[in-house]
Formats: C-alpha cells, structure tokens, sequence
C-alpha cells in the first residue's frame, strides 16, 4: 500500500474512535446514571468533560508534535486512549468516570492535534483537500453514528460495552501505528508555555462551570457571575501572556494570516451552532413527546451521516480543483436551512418529515467541513501545521462545549430544572414517562426550547458566513 493511503487509513480510524467516544456515551448516560447512581451534574460532565480536557490540551499537543514529531505523539495519543477507555469499563462511580474519561480525552487530543498535520506532510498540496476531507468524515460521522451505535450496545450489552469495543480495535490500530507510520514533519526545539496552559484551562473550566452549575440552579447568582468574569479574566491574562513569551502556546504570528483567522473564525462559530445538535436531538426523540428508544432514536440521525459521507469527499475534490471558499459559506448556509426547517417542527415528527432537514444539516456539515481544513493547512508554513491543527481542532471542541452550555442556559430559562432532570434522567427508558407528570405548558416550554436552539444554531451558522465573507 502507497504510505500516504496507509496514513490516511491509519489516522481515519483514530479520529473516528476518537470522535465517536465524545457523543457515544450521551446516549448511555441515563443507564450510567441508574447504575452508579449519579447527580445530574455529574452526568453532564461525563459527557462534555471529554470536550473540555481535549479542547484544553490540543495546543499544547501540537506544540509537543512540533518538538518531537507528530507520529510519536500520535502513537502515544492512540494507547493512551486505549488505556483510558479500559478503566472506563470498570469504573464503579460517576466520579471515577469523569477522572478515566480525562485520560480517554487526553488520548483523543494527541490523536487529534497531529492526524490533520500527518496527513498534510503525506499527501502533495494538489490531493490535501480530499485526504483531509476522507479524514474529517470520520470526526463528524464518529459523533453522530455514536448515537446509533451506542444506542445498540447499551440495549444489548450495556453501557460498559461502548467502552469495551474500543479495545481491541485500538490495540491494533496503536500496534500498526507503531510499526507503519514515518516522521516526515519537521522537528524544532522549543519550549512549552505552563503558564499559558495553565491561563487557558483554568478560564475555559471556570467559564463552563459557571455555565453548567448555574444552569442547574447550583450556584447562586453571585457565584455564576464570579465564575464567569474569573473565567473571562484568565482567558485576558492568558492572551497578554501570549503577547510576551518566547514560545507562546499559541502562536500569535498565524492570526495575521487573514485566510487562517478567518476559516478559525468560521470553524468556531460552525462548532458552536451544531456542537450540541446530537445532544438536542436525544433530548427531543427520547424525550416526553418521541418517546422512542435509543436505538429507534439513533437510527432517526442516521440521514445527517449519509449525507455528509456524500458530499465531504466530492467537497474535498472540488476545492482541490478550485480553491473556493465559496465551498465552506455554502456549506454553512445548507446546514443554516436544515436548522430552520427543524426549528419548525411541532411536538411530534415522523422518520420521512425528518429526513430532509436532517440530511440538509449532514450536507451542509460536508461542504464545509473539507474546505475549511484545507484551507487552514494551505495557509500556514509547513513547520507550523501541528499548531495549526491543534488551534483549528481546539476551537472545534470548545465550541461544542459550550454549545452543550448555551443548550442547558436556554433550557433552564424556559423549563423548571426538576422537568430538565427528568427528562434528562428518563431519556433511554421510553415507558418512564408514564409515572412522569408533564403540565401542557411545560411540555410547550420543551418544544419551544428546542426550537429557539434551533433558530440560534442557524443564526451562528449566517453570522459566520458573513464575517468569513468580509475578511475574505
């Protein structure tokens, strides 16, 4: 097999385990939560501390890949991840969950901040944009088929199980990493910014717990307000630190590149209108109106992963052909429609009224996808593609993670937070609802929620096509 397929293979299977784990275990959570006996909070955390913990640490990775090649990081990333998802199988509280979830998450951003970056060093200038768009599939079909997939285990075989699968499969994709994959980046000798990490962690955790807690009425309004300027603060002081340091955590230097600032610009905004879609979209089909089962519930998303298995690819061809952006606002503009078609539907849809606004949201998710990676790692110097890839992929997951915040504050607004629990709680067991009272007007106050995340998903998804199209 020519090497750079052999890359693309290899690479494609680790961001697809790494990405499926971020959403494959929402739909678990409520068999999680009547087996170890969780608080809501801390289910929630199983599920976004995933993001957190990657979206925090992919700079830092990417710098460590520049210093010490993106293989052997790489390599390290795929049996950390491994290790990690072994002790999620036998974890015996919440707790312990959240803590081998972290190291499953660190795994995931080593994976995550170099397979771009090795992909960009194996394949010539003129076929990048359809390796990265094979490979990018992989991160957005991982997060929706999650759904299906560990919709399936958990009815069959339990929550442990959507754990377990990752084992074997990534003990051999570690070994073949190992034994196959070549450094053909260039190394440089620097140093790592502490503090800045330290600045970055500490203001995004702080943010989205004052998010979280305060969604959940778990903070006062005091506390929710001083967690969120503390936040904001750290996240001041880490850019003054950026400003002055030799060998910044992030590099400064590449926002002077319009094209690299502004696809960043969109990629963010893009992650946080569908961060939270899957998330959503479990509420609503499992929730107190649907009431289907998880499996039934997955199968419904399975239009947004075709259609983006479709179109990302031909994306990716027609960029390498044509190096338009018009391809990524286009792709954003599809997705914008699917989000409003759904905005507008009632307390009740059926499999054939989803499939169109669905499949819009996957296509959309496509065209954009493939462009906007290329376009990212055509625009910054060699050398510098694993930073690049570790800023481009940290907005990514920061924006998801605080969409799942923006989803929990909209929600909170609308609902009382015993209904949210509820639902929350009840949401693989269809029956449970049966015992669970639900007024009209909490029931109208749901479908409203839903739809105004909706309209807000589509409102991000416009604004980022404008601000890309004026700095363009």
């Amino acid at each position: 097999m020519n090497y750079k397929w052999l890359a693309l293979s290899n690479t494609t299977i680790g961001t697809l385990m790494a990405s499926l784990d971020r959403n494959i275990v929402i739909i678990a959570l409520p068999s999680i939560a009547n087996e170890l006996h969780t608080s809501l909070i801390t289910l929630v955390w199983i599920a976004i501390g995933y993001w957190v913990v990657t979206a925090s640490m992919l700079l830092t990775f990417g710098r460590l890949a520049d210093m010490f090649g993106r293989v052997k990081m790489y390599n390290l990333g795929f049996a950390l991840f491994t290790f990690g998802s072994g002790l999620c199988c036998v974890s015996q509280t919440g707790e312990q969950l959240i803590v081998f979830r972290i190291i499953q998450a660190l795994g995931a951003a080593f994976i995550f901040s170099n397979s771009s970056a090795i992909l960009s060093d194996s394949f010539p200038e003129s076929e990048r944009g359809k390796a990265l768009g094979i490979n990018q599939i992989s991160i957005v079909v991982g997060s929706v088929m999650g759904l299906v997939i560990g919709g399936a285990l958990t009815s069959y075989f339990g929550w442990r199980s959507i754990f377990w699968i990752n084992i074997p499969i990534g003990i051999f994709a570690t070994v073949w990493a190992f034994s196959k994959l070549k450094e053909l980046g260039t190394i440089k000798k620097e140093k790592i910014d502490w503090i800045g990490n330290l600045l970055f962690i500490g203001g995004i955790v702080t943010l989205l717990i004052g998010i979280t807690f305060g969604s959940f009425h778990l903070l006062n309004t005091f506390e929710i307000i001083l967690c969120i300027l503390a936040g904001i603060s750290l996240l001041v002081l880490f850019y003054k630190n950026e400003k002055k340091v030799s060998f910044p955590m992030i590099d400064l230097t590449l926002f002077r590149i319009r094209l690299f600032t502004s696809s960043n610009i969109a990629i963010f905004f893009n992650s946080l209108a569908r961060g939270a879609f899957t998330f959503v979209m479990v509420f609503y089909l499992q929730g107190p109106t649907m009431l289907l089962n998880p499996l039934d519930s997955g199968i419904y998303l399975i239009p947004v992963s075709l259609a983006l298995a479709i179109f990302a690819p031909i994306t990716g061809w027609f960029y390498d052909k044509y190096r338009s952006q018009i391809f990524s606002q286009a792709g954003m503009i599809v997705s914008a429609t699917g989000f409003v078609l759904l905005a507008s539907m009632g307390s009740r849809i059926s499999y054939v009224d989803a499939i169109l606004p669905l499949a819009l949201i996957g296509a959309g998710m496509g065209i954009f996808t493939s462009p906007n990676r290329a376009t990212i790692m055509n625009s910054v110097p060699p050398n510098r593609r694993g930073v690049a890839t570790g800023i481009s992929t940290t907005l990514v997951m920061t924006g998801s993670a605080f969409s799942i915040g923006l989803v929990f504050l909209i929600f909170s607004a609308l609902l009382p937070s015993e209904s949210i629990g509820d639902i929350f709680s009840g949401s693989t067991i269809s029956t449970s609802y049966d015992s669970i009272q639900f007024s009209d007007s909490n029931l109208d106050r749901f479908i409203l929620s839903i739809h105004i995340i909706f309209m807000v998903s589509a409102l991000l998804m416009i604004s980022s096509v404008l601000i890309q199209y004026k700095m363009n």
